[in-house]
């Protein structure tokens, strides 16, 4: 029974243009890997800050306190960056003399909107480049397994009796090409729609605390205005 070609060898005989695909290939899945594991990370740690925040502030907290305690810690996660920037706008504009409830309350849902803005973006970091392999690698390996098979066939035009044998090793490495496209082609297709889902469910949290917040300085601001 004949040895057969282990896949080191198809690799390592494989043409120049071909070892650079491949080695793009994987280079893009290992840079993958690396952002997968950072996003999802990333993403369970906001939601267990945002639930554990939304306890605290729904437990009876005065806000004004909530507000004074975040602005001593050193650095806030993306929820306190969401109260604190819609709070410290409230109180900004409520301290200014004859202040007009609709003006702050404008203002507050200006800040607030550019926070929401601000960690959309921060959560969809990577998501692009996860796209961008998932949706380009299967093309890259075929190009790879094209110029294989082409050089394959080039090959049998030396050849006086073609067999299947002389042509099979060759066109085996370039199918190579296309299963790495795959291989990091599906793993960043799968993380992206995940992530993105993930990212869409937090922003709609996100909006929907904006608002409630919104509506209670709102409230806020108009007893404010009554008693002045």
């Amino acid at each position: 029974m004949p040895e057969q070609i282990s896949i080191y060898e198809l690799i390592s005989n494989a043409t120049i243009l071909v070892q650079v695909v491949m080695g793009l290939l994987v280079l893009a899945s290992l840079v993958s890997w690396v952002m997968i594991f950072q996003r999802w990370l990333l993403l369970r740690r906001t939601l267990n800050e945002l639930d554990a925040f939304e306890d605290h502030f729904w437990s009876g907290v005065d806000l004004r306190e909530l507000y004074n305690e975040l602005m001593q810690e050193d650095s806030l996660n993306s929820i306190e960056n969401l109260f604190v920037a819609g709070f410290r706008e409230y109180t900004r504009l409520a301290d200014q003399a004859g202040a007009d409830a609709e003006a702050i309350m404008q203002g507050v849902q200006r800040a607030m909107r550019v926070a929401l803005m601000r960690e959309e973006s921060r959560l969809e970091t990577h998501l692009p480049f996860l796209a961008t392999v998932g949706s380009t690698s299967p093309y890259v390996g075929l190009f790879g397994t094209v110029w294989g098979i082409m050089n394959s066939f080039r090959s049998l035009a030396n050849m006086s009796q073609a067999t299947l044998a002389s042509v099979a090793p060759g066109i085996s490495e370039a199918l190579v090409a296309t299963a790495m496209g795959l291989f990091a082609a599906i793993p960043a297709v799968i993380a992206y729609n995940r992530f993105a889902a993930k990212v869409e469910g937090i922003m709609k949290r996100f909006e929907a605390f904006s608002d409630e917040v919104t509506s209670i300085l709102h409230r806020a601001a108009h007893a404010q205005a009554t008693q002045s």
